[in-house]
């Protein structure tokens, strides 16, 4: 019994550095600007007035759904090129199967600065500048989701080649086989992928500031820039009040999900 308090107390002593900010974070959007850098960790006054300020002072909740439904729609994006390129690499044998394979990790190498300016002329030839298509096919079919392809792979991998050649004698097709069989034993892997893709692409700074102009078109990392006074002051609790809103959903989305998350990571394995 002293034994589990005394790790109890360590893991409580330990977790304070990354529990602290949140906290300053949340009590200090209730602050009015003026005492934010105060000492004290709670404000003698609640004022939710700055949680307001966030939707006069900009459209917070269009920016607020930019970044759910393009963070959505990359994830779901991801998870079926991911998933389906993972599971060809691990069962589907072809010339030249694993110098592929090394040529697409190798989009882990490349940071994503180097390619954004020839990516931008791309787009911009396209038309597509100051809409949300760059940020949704650059990740789903770019560098972003090797990982996600590299963790499906070392999934599949893992898998008895038995089933397979069960169901083959079935009469199963390799699609069906992928659909019926692979992917509902995958739950754990894709629940991975689909956790770290959400919010890499909620999280995405860069490529926003790069092709987005408009303010009804930012996302929430771009938006969060754009709280100052008419004198370019910053206003620190409407900006702690913006990032509260923009936290604390995918926090609590993680502490849900962080079962499966790592689960999936470590059924995934280094094999192959």
């Amino acid at each position: 019994m002293r034994a589990k308090t005394t790790a109890y107390g360590i893991l409580l002593v330990l977790c304070v550095p990354f529990v602290f900010p949140t906290w300053w974070m949340v009590t200090s959007s209730l602050k009015p600007n003026a005492d934010i850098f105060g000492r004290s960790l709670w404000p003698s006054h609640v004022s939710f007035a700055a949680w307001h300020d966030v939707f006069t002072m900009q459209p917070f909740a269009r920016q607020y759904l930019n970044s759910a439904y393009i963070a959505v729609v990359v994830t779901l994006g991801t998870l079926v090129v991911a998933s389906m390129a993972g599971y060809a690499f691990a069962r589907i044998r072809f010339r030249g199967q694993n110098a592929l394979f090394l040529v697409v990790l190798s989009g882990l190498l490349i940071p994503s600065e180097v390619t954004i300016v020839p990516l931008f002329r791309i787009f911009n030839s396209l038309g597509l500048i100051d809409t949300h298509w760059p940020l949704i096919l650059v990740p789903i079919f770019g560098a972003p989701s090797v990982l996600a392809t590299f963790i499906m792979r070392q999934f599949f991998i893992t898998l008895p080649v038995e089933l397979e050649e069960a169901a083959r004698m079935d009469g199963l097709t390799r699609a069906a086989i992928f659909r019926r069989i692979a992917l509902p034993l995958a739950r754990p892997a894709l629940g991975a992928v689909a956790i770290f893709t959400f919010l890499t692409s909620w999280n995405l700074y860069l490529e926003p500031i790069v092709y987005l102009s408009s303010k009804s078109m930012f996302t929430l990392p771009q938006a969060l820039t754009q709280f100052t006074d008419p004198y370019q002051g910053q206003l620190w609790n409407v900006q702690l009040s913006a990032a509260s809103m923009t936290a604390i959903p995918v926090l609590i989305v993680f502490v849900i999900a962080q079962r499966q998350f790592i689960e999936g990571l470590a059924h995934t394995g280094l094999k192959g």
